[in-house]
């Protein structure tokens, strides 16, 4: 290693490597570090489910090829942590207490694990979280026929792994103090239909509840239930990784804050990924989106600029494309104004929002198709007036565009 490079990124996941390619198609010399807290070469962190339940393995779920690193003349530090950041100095400080100099730097730390102050916590000794390849390995290695297995937090997290071991375990059950699963994106209607959907795999709810303390293998809650388990999984939530930033000093929200060039208020430093705060186009206000294109966008966008290019990321939207068991949702946007809502043929939900002429947003539960015309309606603020409005509710397809118009959009008539 040494002790100064051109472009330094803290991280090693989807919005690093978006940075590291972002940085090689503007320059192709500059010398790049990534420093990188997990031990792994980059990989798809929503695969680490399917690892555990067979559907792919330790190669499969790699974001990039092998020579990913040596192909774009990248260093990589790996199992390393960067403590602190002078920014002033432009020096990162990392854990062996060694300083290294940079030009440029991203932070694409990601989010860390929200872990309430549970009482008795301490003391379970099988307790994990799901967020990493390490966890998923981890809770491998403790799982067999006849294990129970509690977890805390009915989000995403908390359901992709229910989904990823329950046919590894005796008995899951999962509980959140929100009244529905996968509160932050469904309402109670859509939320119910996966839930029911779910429990048909041996997989328990306790809903709008909690444990108030843990002792010897038991959860007592806070509804007086007494759960038994063997392993505990802790996916309450997460929150954006924003110290390094902060304690230099930069502007942080609920994520650390940049402009659309992914700049921060600090001086050559940029950032990306889940621990940064991007402007929600479909709402107009700012979120942290922790998804996976947004965080390679976003990365790729921060590399250009790094590099002396200019690249803008100013099309951030939540978006979700999950399944469970078979069953698929999609979700975009955000669920202002007008609720358009209607159930298809084979028992699918179908919600569109829309304001001021506008899609808001939407959710589609069943087999969503051709979601990628919907979300570029919202991305690109089509006023709903100017297509085939009809033609909109029932199916997403060019041909709700007039003639002209999609010559003008699509760079030809279809």
């Amino acid at each position: 290693m040494k002790s100064y490079y051109d472009h330094i990124i803290v991280g090693n996941g989807v919005a690093a490597a978006g940075t590291i390619e972002g940085i090689r198609s503007t320059d192709g010399e500059g010398s790049i570090l990534a420093v990188s807290a997990e031990k792994h070469p980059v990989y798809g962190r929503p695969l680490i489910s399917y690892l555990l339940e067979g559907r792919t393995d330790r190669e499969h779920i790699n974001y990039r090829r092998d020579s990913f690193y040596a192909d774009n003349g990248c260093e990589v530090l790996y199992g390393e942590r960067a403590e602190a950041l002078d920014a002033a100095g432009k020096k990162v400080v990392l854990s062996t207490g060694e300083q290294v100099g940079y030009g440029k730097i991203c932070i694409a730390t990601g989010s860390n694990p929200f872990v309430p102050p549970f009482e008795g916590l301490e003391k379970v000794k099988n307790k994990l979280q799901f967020m990493t390849l390490d966890d998923a390995l981890a809770l491998s290695e403790l799982l067999s026929e006849e294990s129970r297995v509690l977890i805390m937090g009915a989000g995403l997290i908390g359901l992709k792994c229910a989904e990823g071991i329950c046919r590894r375990v005796r008995e899951i059950v999962v509980a959140d103090l929100a009244p529905r699963i996968l509160s932050s994106i469904l309402d109670d209607e859509c939320a119910g239909f996966i839930q029911r959907h779910v429990e048909k795999e041996n997989i328990s709810f306790l809903l709008g509840d909690t444990a108030e303390r843990f002792e010897d293998g038991k959860a007592f809650m806070k509804s007086g239930r007494v759960v038994e388990f063997d392993i505990l999984v802790l996916a309450v939530g997460v929150r954006a990784n924003t110290a390094l930033v902060k304690n230099a000093g930069g502007a942080v929200s609920r994520g650390i804050v940049v402009d659309t060039h992914m700049r921060t208020s600090l001086e050559d430093v940029f950032a990306a990924g889940d621990c940064v705060e991007n402007l929600d186009i479909s709402s107009g206000t700012g979120k942290v989106m922790a998804i996976l294109p947004n965080a390679y966008a976003g990365g790729f966008a921060a590399g250009v600029n790094m590099a002396g290019g200019t690249k803008l990321f100013d099309n951030a939207m939540p978006m979700n494309s999950i399944g469970f068991f078979g069953l698929h949702a999609m979700t975009a946007g955000t669920y202002e104004g007008q609720c358009e809502a209607f159930r298809g043929d084979d028992g699918s939900i179908n919600r569109l929002y829309i304001k001021d002429n506008l899609l808001k947003g939407f959710i589609f539960i069943g087999k969503p198709e051709r979601t990628g015309v919907y979300t570029y309606l919202i991305r690109e603020k089509v006023p709903l007036d100017s297509i085939d409005f009809e033609l909109f509710r029932r199916t997403a397809t060019q041909t709700m565009f007039s003639h002209d118009e999609r010559g003008r959009r699509f760079g030809g008539v279809v």
